[in-house]
């Protein structure tokens, strides 16, 4: 999303909140429009407890069979996210929220997501073999007893 989006949006949201709340609140009155904010953020604090647990839970059991928890850490940010806009209150964050509940909702996002995002994974220190890097290029890893330091080293200027 382009930087020049955000002031647009800080914009657009709370106006599109106050729009939906004026329809809603005309239609089916104030306390009844107000009950619906309230059961919507017990519903999302619900939600995020039940959904997020699960989630930490499948977490851990990647993480204990050594596999990167990749797909799940995104579902966990999506649910946290959602959570917020279940807190906040609004008909429209309430409904991109409950949206983002939807775990097929989140395997779509994650779909859009995973051909743009790189997941790197350190090698346990004890592993034979020279890693490769991000561009693919040797990585070497001295100890300092391993080099020495030329007479025209940038190391031996003082500064």
């Amino acid at each position: 999303m382009p930087l020049t989006l955000i002031p647009f949006l800080l914009l657009a949201v709370p106006l599109a909140e106050i729009a939906t709340f004026v329809v809603v609140g005309s239609q089916i009155g104030v306390l009844a429009t107000l009950a619906l904010v309230v059961i919507t953020a017990i519903a999302g604090s619900i939600l995020l407890r039940v959904q997020g647990f699960g989630l930490l839970t499948r977490i851990r059991a990647d993480m204990d069979a050594g596999r990167v928890p990749a797909r799940d850490l995104i579902h966990g940010v999506m649910i946290m996210v959602a959570g917020v806009l279940l807190l906040t209150p609004g008909f429209v964050t309430d409904t991109a929220g409950l949206l983002l509940f939807i775990p097929a909702v989140r395997d779509g996002i994650w779909a859009f997501l995973k051909s743009r995002i790189v997941v790197f994974s350190q090698k346990s220190p004890g592993a034979a073999g020279q890693q490769r890097g991000p561009q693919g290029d040797r990585v070497i890893d001295l100890d300092t007893d391993e080099y020495q330091k030329g007479p025209d080293s940038p190391w031996n200027r003082p500064d």
